[in-house]
């Protein structure tokens, strides 16, 4: 009766209505009201013969009333059994509020407002409805008018738009608690349903999670039943005009909240008469043919689907689907075979960056000067769209491979192992469940792929040019991060964590704590400062260290250790704002995480404040240093190279990784004081630390290594081909020339020489604060386009082959005696 995969509206049914083909104008059927059928012939005394055509509209009348009757009834039936589970819902809450106040909690009550929110008005409004139609439909009357109870249900959906908000966090604190407590998990995973009346006493088991999916399956049906009452309602009858208004506020209300519902229904249903949910969608780089496609990749509940997105027609090409019993997660031992990656060279990458800098620049400006109108906006918009869409397609290189067991593998490529993970979460979850084999036959392949236009959750491919301009452009400057402590292991183990920002559309790990060994609660305290270059969310992955020796010799790209816990802190302006540190718990799968943090902006980290006691290293002129010393390069910089050439040269991310700031400060007041503990200190601190150290004393300078006054010479000239680039002074060239033994091995540290250019180029080369502050662009502008100029001056030098210093001085004008 309730039609469920109808897309009309109210106009539709209208036009059905004044053509005749679907409802007649109201007809009375008592003997009163049809004054044509009871008069008679006087003449003869006999009835006269009713018109054929006014009999054929009666019987359509007739048939379109008892057809109201009917989806009344059928509406009826389903308020009952939806009222049955909501109820279901409602069975546990009562004990539990009452657990709440003993000694013993089950759940606290944050924890039980956050998973029943909602339900029970939502229940009291349906048993309304429900009371008031029951005896108007089980004593029929077709001149009865219902339409009140329907618009009143209408007006009443806005208690949905509540659970729809709260309905993730309901999710995560339901899937939370059931980790935690062993009581609660069984509570929600036999929750009994009653059946209708009229089938003999018995009840359903269901669960806690398809319980709470009833209220946002039941809102997405709410215009259905709508529309198949004005389907057999006659337009003339009083009902006509109240259901169009309930359709009308149903539709509304409907499209305001669609974008907000993750899960929702398909016409495609399951063997056992269950509806096919999706999950989980995403835009995933796939490794098809040995080259990498952008596809929009689907988790249903029983399927994975990966499509190809048409861009004109705004529809889907199915790829391919596996159904979720026949897939197969390949871990890093069973992928040995694999063909091998072909990963895009750094400076490729950094060129795109460099382009989307310079397009970010030219916007502002057309902006400013068009209001972002023209035709020029409109070309510089689809540049950035190509560029940005072109890194986010090239630059993934964590492989996450799956297989068909009765078929075919796949292979994607993610940025990041905290979204493998939640790629891999999500489908073992749902592979816990009883699942069965099928095969969908090519048109219902075609409906399930059709859909996925209304069902998907991500619209756009997730670059900048396709945000909105009211949207944050992130975080430019420093994030201080203390790691603190984490809690609620099972059992001891090795364990670490990892910290990584977005950047360009991809994250990136900036940070590693050390190894807490055998252990349920380690306790780090480590400090570390990471750059953010347009940042907008911090990533924590917590880690059991592997120490088998069978997977110590796999590629980097293949993580083989186990995440225990993976979390997220959004990165907004209020952080920016609040230069006090503020401390933060992350939550992940019964695993907590505390957390401080700092941010400090671009601008103040561009001081240099020179340090008032001449007789240290840090914040003295470098030229002072080297004199004192009776040297060429200052000590620190050849001792901090020398230890990171012994045992740091393999290490993976060595230069970019941050290393812990309270070891950075001791080895620096070491240095700062030449105390006798300075070498020891050296050969035991944390490498990551010595490099960092290295890098806060080139920062530190009262004036950058390659000099205020050459700055705007190099950022300029780097893109001038005309312009002579074989310049650079003797000292610093003897020191890059250590950061080129770094880059050789790079198939093991994974430092290339435009990592390290990355890393160092914005260190070197400053611009002065006087500079900075004669732009009228934000700090975000200045940093993000100076930033790429720096990386490509610093690479050409790495780059270069040895330059005499003969060569170097035929370049008078660009030599620094400073130095």
């Amino acid at each position: 009766l309730i039609t469920d995969g109808y897309e009309g509206d109210a106009t539709d049914e209208q036009k059905s209505s004044q053509d005749g083909s679907e409802t007649m104008p109201y007809i009375d059927e008592s003997p009163t009201m049809s004054p044509q059928l009871s008069a008679r012939n006087h003449e003869s005394g006999e009835p006269l013969s009713p018109n054929p055509d006014m009999l054929a509209c009666m019987v359509r009348a007739s048939k379109g009333l008892e057809m109201r009757k009917l989806v009344l009834s059928g509406v009826l039936a389903s308020e009952e059994i939806y009222i049955n589970q909501l109820e279901a819902l409602l069975v546990p809450l009562k004990p539990l509020k009452a657990a709440a106040t003993t000694s013993q909690p089950v759940l606290t009550n944050q924890q039980i407002e956050t998973i029943f929110y909602k339900v029970q008005e939502i229940h009291d409004v349906h048993k309304q409805f429900y009371d008031c139609l029951s005896p108007k439909v089980q004593h029929w009357d077709h001149r009865d008018s219902v339409g009140q109870l329907f618009q009143k249900l209408a007006g009443e959906l806005g208690v949905y738009k509540a659970f729809v908000d709260n309905y993730k966090m309901a999710m995560e604190m339901a899937e939370k608690c059931s980790q935690v407590n062993i009581n609660f998990k069984k509570i929600s995973e036999d929750l009994k349903v009653r059946c209708p009346k009229d089938v003999k006493e018995c009840s359903t088991s269901i669960t806690l999670e398809a319980l709470l999916y009833k209220p946002i399956d039941r809102v997405t049906r709410s215009t259905l039943v709508l529309h198949d009452l004005l389907k057999h309602t006659p337009t003339d009858h009083p009902d006509y005009p109240l259901l169009q208004d309930a359709l009308r506020i149903s539709q509304n209300f409907l499209s305001s909240i669609n974008e907000e519902i993750s899960s929702r229904r398909t016409p495609v249903t399951l063997a056992k008469g269950e509806n096919r949910q999706l999950l989980k969608d995403g835009f995933l780089v796939e490794i098809s043919e040995g080259t990498r496609k952008l596809r929009h990749v689907f988790l249903f509940t029983d399927l994975l689907l990966c499509a190809k997105l048409k861009k004109q027609a705004q529809q889907y090409d199915c790829k391919w689907y596996i159904p979720l019993s026949d897939l197969v997660i390949l871990s890093a031992e069973e992928s040995e075979h694999s063909p091998q990656v072909h990963t895009f060279p750094d400076h490729e990458l950094e060129e795109v960056k460099m382009k989307i800098s310079h397009i970010k620049n030219e916007m502002q400006r057309e902006k400013k000067s068009s209001k972002g109108q023209s035709r020029a906006m409109e070309r510089l918009k689809k540049k950035m769209y190509e560029n940005e869409s072109w890194l986010l397609l090239h630059s993934p290189t964590i492989p996450f491979r799956i297989h068909n067991k009765n078929g075919k593998g796949y292979q994607f490529l993610l940025s990041s192992d905290y979204e493998r993970c939640e790629w891999r979460e999500a489908i073992e979850k749902l592979q816990k469940k009883e699942l069965q084999g099928f095969v969908l036959s090519s048109l219902e392949l075609q409906m399930l792929t059709g859909s996925c236009v209304k069902l998907r959750t991500i619209h756009n491919i997730p670059v900048t040019s396709n945000k909105e301009d009211d949207e944050s452009p992130g975080l430019y400057g420093f994030l201080h991060v203390i790691v603190r402590s984490a809690k609620g292991f099972e059992n001891s183990a090795s364990l670490y964590c990892t910290l990584e920002v977005d950047s360009f559309g991809y994250f990136v790990s900036k940070a590693k704590t050390r190894v807490f060994r055998d252990t349920n609660e380690p306790h780090w305290n480590e400090e570390f400062e990471i750059e953010l270059e347009g940042s907008q969310s911090l990533r924590i992955l917590c880690y059991e260290k592997s120490y088998d020796k069978s997977k110590l010799n796999k590629d980097d790209n293949e993580i083989v250790d186990k995440i225990m816990g993976k979390g997220q802190v959004q990165l907004d302006s209020q952080m920016a704002q609040t230069r006090s540190w503020q401390t933060a718990v992350i939550e992940m799968n019964g695993i907590e995480v505390e957390l401080s943090m700092k941010f400090t902006s671009r601008d103040l980290s561009l001081k240099r404040t020179p340090s008032k006691k001449q007789t240290g290293v840090f914040g003295v002129k470098i030229s002072v240093v080297t004199k004192r010393e009776r040297s060429k390069v200052p000590y620190l910089v050849r001792q901090c190279i020398e230890e990171v050439e012994k045992r740091g040269i393999e290490e993976v991310g060595i230069y970019r990784i941050s290393g812990v700031a309270t070891d950075i400060q001791a080895l620096k007041s070491a240095f700062d004081m030449n105390t006798k503990d300075m070498l020891v200190m050296l050969s035991d601190l944390d490498i990551n630390a010595i490099a960092g150290t290295l890098k806060l004393y080139f920062r530190e300078l009262p004036e950058p290594l390659l000099t205020d006054r050459l700055y705007p010479a190099f950022v300029e000239g780097i893109g001038d081909q005309h312009t002579p680039r074989a310049l650079v002074l003797t000292n610093l060239y003897l020191d890059l020339t250590e950061f080129a033994e770094v880059a050789e091995k790079e198939p093991i540290n994974k430092m290339s020489l435009h990592n390290l250019a990355t890393v160092f180029g914005p260190t070197l080369l400053r611009p002065s604060e006087s500079e900075s502050k004669s732009h009228t662009n934000s700090v975000s502008d200045i940093w993000s386009h100076d930033v790429m100029a720096q990386v490509q001056v610093l690479l050409y030098y790495l780059q270069h082959p040895p330059i005499s210093i003969t060569e170097l001085k035929r370049n008078t004008l660009y030599f620094s005696t400073d130095v």
